[in-house]
């Protein structure tokens, strides 16, 4: 499942077990809880870092709990459940007082990379993982989260051609070209991490506020912030 681990100023969200880290409604219901528990327990300082266990950062919904459900209108409403219920947890990530960082030990693919591509920064290994877009080859149409998600956090149509529309999986070094990611220069997930709690105590000792990060963040992206019902705050400007 998760768990959430608090290491002075960072907030540590990892995906636990060997698993490919598929998002079950239980696991996604974890997911916002631990995220509530970071924003409640949040100061000027703090910084969430969001990895896993394993070969798999995650691999999506659980698609094998759906196809259990004995029909296809079943399983279609299984999987409308899990796209509905993890649409908050793109928008507690956008919404946290915080900044955020994914740091990804393995593959990333479907619902799972929309979960990293909803972090600040996103740090990969360039020796192992992949990311993939899988909806255009399992015949999926995608949530329009998704989508808006991808079109403010992916700057060039060729880019968001190359992961949306041509079924690759894509590696570090390319996915840095890209600007999908911001780094693949580890050659482990413990390098991956190392090099995310470095960058977390940088911008922890900043001691920003964290709701005038969280503002920015949303000014950002406006149209992502419609669709998921996420007001920005106003703040105003502090006299000097």
């Amino acid at each position: 499942m998760c768990t959430l681990e608090k290491r002075g100023d960072l907030f540590l969200l990892t995906l636990t077990g060997d698993g490919e880290h598929r998002f079950h409604p239980d696991t996604i219901a974890t997911i916002l809880s631990l995220l509530d528990q970071a924003k409640s327990q949040s100061k000027r300082g703090s910084v969430l870092i969001t990895t896993g266990h394993g070969k798999f950062f995650s691999n999506g919904f659980d698609l094998a709990w759906a196809q259990t459900a004995g029909s296809k209108t079943g399983a279609a409403n299984r999987l409308h459940q899990m796209v509905e219920s993890f649409k908050p947890v793109v928008a507690a990530l956008l919404d946290l007082p915080m900044p955020t960082i994914a740091a990804l030990n393995g593959h990333a693919a479907a619902a799972g990379l929309i979960l990293a591509l909803s972090h600040d920064y996103v740090f990969m290994r360039k020796d192992r993982g992949v990311l993939y877009m899988s909806e255009v080859d399992i015949g999926l149409s995608m949530p329009e989260y998704f989508s808006a998600l991808v079109r403010a956090k992916i700057g060039t149509s060729a880019a968001r051609r190359e992961l949306l529309l041509s079924g690759k999986k894509i590696r570090g070094e390319e996915a840095v070209g890209l600007g999908i990611v911001d780094t693949a220069a580890y050659d482990s997930a413990e390098g991956v991490v190392e090099a995310t709690v470095r960058l977390g105590e940088k911008l922890a000792g900043k001691k920003w506020s964290g709701e005038v990060y969280a503002s920015i963040r949303k000014s950002l992206y406006p149209e992502l912030c419609g669709i998921l019902g996420v007001e920005a705050r106003v703040f105003a400007t502090p006299k000097l």
